[in-house]
C-alpha cells in the first residue's frame, strides 16, 4: 500500500475534501507545489487554480478549484484553507466565461471608477477556473 497523508480542503462555507491522499499538487505563489507524505512543515499562500489530490486506489485525481488562500503542511496533515473552493465537477464554464469577460471590460474601460486590483483578481480567478475546466475536459470527465 502506498504511503498517504491526510488532506483537508476547506472554504469559509464548507469542507470540500477530507481524506487520505498519496500526493497533493496546488498553485503556490511562486509556482506549482507538490506535497508527498513526509513533506517538511510549510505554510504559504496559494494562488487561484486547481488543487489536485491523488486518492489511493482511485485512478482519476480529485480536482478542486480554489480562488486563493493558505496551505499548511504538518506531519501527517495537509490543510488547504481556501477563500473559495469549488469541486471540479461543480465548475460552471459559462459563469466563469462571463466573469472573465466582465473583468476584462472593467479593466479596459479606463474612464470607469473601478478598483483595478479587484478587477485583476477577478480576471485571474476566472482564467484559473477555465483552466481547471479544460483540465477536467482533457481527462474525460
Amino acid at each position: 500500500m502506498a504511503m498517504t497523508i491526510h488532506v483537508d480542503v476547506v472554504s469559509a462555507e464548507e469542507s470540500i475534501f477530507s481524506g487520505l491522499a498519496e500526493f497533493v499538487a496546488l498553485p503556490g505563489e511562486t509556482g506549482e507545489l507538490g506535497i508527498l507524505p513526509g513533506h517538511m512543515p510549510l505554510m504559504t499562500r496559494i494562488k487561484p487554480g486547481a488543487v489536485r489530490v491523488k486518492v489511493p486506489q482511485q485512478e482519476a485525481e480529485e480536482l478542486i478549484f480554489v480562488a486563493g488562500g493558505l496551505l499548511e503542511v504538518q506531519p501527517g496533515l495537509v490543510t488547504v484553507l481556501a477563500d473559495t473552493a469549488i469541486r471540479g465537477k461543480d465548475l460552471d464554464e459559462a459563469k466563469a466565461m462571463e466573469a472573465k469577460n466582465l473583468a476584462e471590460q472593467a479593466m479596459a474601460n479606463r474612464n470607469a471608477t473601478i478598483d483595478y486590483a479587484k478587477a485583476q483578481a477577478e480576471l485571474a480567478e476566472a482564467v484559473a477556473q477555465l483552466a481547471a475546466i479544460q483540465r477536467l475536459r482533457k481527462r474525460g470527465h
